[in-house]
């Protein structure tokens, strides 16, 4: 029976526990595993057989989350991590290696545009920003050494939906997965549907919600042929040192198209340690389980205050796909199912000293550095979130001295405007 994605937030990847009937999935607070025997031993670290070795690679309870998230994507598998950012770092070490190149959009949150320009850099992998507004900019960034894209669905601070089915096809084209950092938009948007290779989230944010949990996933959409393009993806298709030559495409076989998540998670998270906790994972389940009631209300949220701030004299500009126009309506609209999401941008009038009074006047807001909590919360990114970028990406990003990014919650949307109305009043 095929579900909707509200019905497989709540069942997808657990019933109830197979020994004690309990219906809310344990945590299995657990480091080791007791092997059947030494065959059996044997066979699970040579990867003949899958199963339970060491919490750093596989835990049952981070299993059922990786198995809910899939289904959600209509992927075929996720591996759970730490964080947001160790999904990203993930996402382009499995494919990459020092004189290897990726494409990626200049439209994207500041911790990850400084690990891809910065941190990659000391690793040898180049990362080449481009302007998604024209997708043919990632053909022209494109060589010989280019791993794959990487975007964001709802970037942020731009909150211009990316043009996904475009450029994955000029990527299908040209033999390169499209990563899709989907964060932003759970439940909103699919992105396997629209050809992209690889999700990725910082279940930190919407996934689970309350603000009280750090971890990050990948994805994989199971629709990407690496084998039919072998000599741009050695890592997977050439001997292995780390499992004594294996190949990951002959290896994933027998399980499915899951080579690059295999690899991921008996490579990477296995020599790098990136695990997330069982009660984490614990935790993004139960967020899991009202995810789409709260993206719903979300929605409605800020479509309500993008309206109010869209009209306030001392409000230049509000960013937010309800109220863009041309091509970046016409994205919004194809990739984004049910609401344009919680984000937006407000330019407020003064810069700076504007944006800094605005947000020391908010009551109800939150100001921290989080996104798609349950309650509210805004922040000035030119002076934290996106700090380490200098002047020139700080515009190429859309950040300007008066730009205020708003998360809208999930308060009664009276009371959310009342705020930004007496903050307003302050400025």
């Amino acid at each position: 029976m095929t579900h909707k994605i509200e019905t497989l937030a709540l069942h997808a990847g657990f019933r109830s526990d197979d020994r004690t009937n309990a219906v809310a999935v344990p945590i299995y607070q657990t480091t080791s595993y007791e092997f059947n025997s030494t065959k059996h031993a044997e066979n699970l670290f040579q990867l003949s057989e899958l199963g339970n070795i060491y919490t750093r690679i596989m835990n049952p309870t981070n299993d059922i989350l990786e198995k809910r998230v899939a289904a959600i994507d209509n992927g075929i598998a996720a591996l759970a991590v730490a964080s947001g950012q160790a999904a990203s770092l993930y996402s382009i070490q499995n494919i990459c290696v020092a004189g290897d190149n990726f494409v990626c959009s200049k439209h994207l949150y500041g911790g990850t545009w400084n690990l891809f320009k910065n941190t990659l850099k000391d690793m040898g992998i180049e990362a080449r920003f481009v302007n998604p507004s024209d997708p043919n900019n990632f053909r022209e960034a494109t060589d010989e050494k280019t791993r794959a894209y990487y975007a964001e669905t709802l970037p942020n601070p731009s909150f211009e939906v990316f043009p996904i089915g475009e450029v994955a096809e000029i990527g299908r084209e040209l033999g390169i997965p499209l990563i899709v950092d989907n964060t932003a938009a759970p439940i909103l948007c699919r992105p396997f549907e629209h050809g992209a290779a690889i999700t990725i989230y910082s279940a930190t944010k919407f996934i689970g919600g309350h603000g009280t949990t750090i971890g990050g996933l990948l994805v994989d959409g199971g629709n990407f042929d690496w084998e039919s393009h072998s000599d741009r993806f050695p890592k997977l298709n050439k001997p292995d040192p780390n499992y004594h030559g294996v190949v990951w495409t002959e290896a994933a076989k027998p399980l499915g198209p899951i080579a690059y998540l295999l690899k991921a998670r008996v490579t990477l998270l296995r020599d790098s340690g990136a695990a997330m906790s069982p009660f984490n994972a614990f935790q993004f389940i139960q967020g899991l389980e009202t995810l789409p009631l709260r993206m719903e209300r979300h929605c409605q949220n800020a479509m309500a205050a993008a309206n109010f701030l869209s009209k306030h004299p001392k409000v230049s500009r509000v960013i937010h796909p309800s109220v863009q126009r041309g091509k970046a309506k016409t994205n919004a609209d194809k990739y984004l199912r049910n609401g344009y999401g919680s984000l937006m941008g407000i330019e407020i009038e003064g810069g700076k000293k504007s944006g800094h009074r605005f947000i020391d006047s908010l009551k109800l807001f939150y100001h921290v550095a989080n996104i798609g909590d349950a309650r509210s919360l805004a922040i000035h990114p030119a002076t934290t979130t996106h700090s380490q970028l200098d002047e020139h990406e700080l515009m190429a990003a859309g950040v300007t001295p008066g730009y205020v990014r708003l998360s809208i919650g999930i308060e009664n949307i009276d009371d959310i405007i009342s705020d930004l109305e007496q903050a307003l009043a302050k400025v």
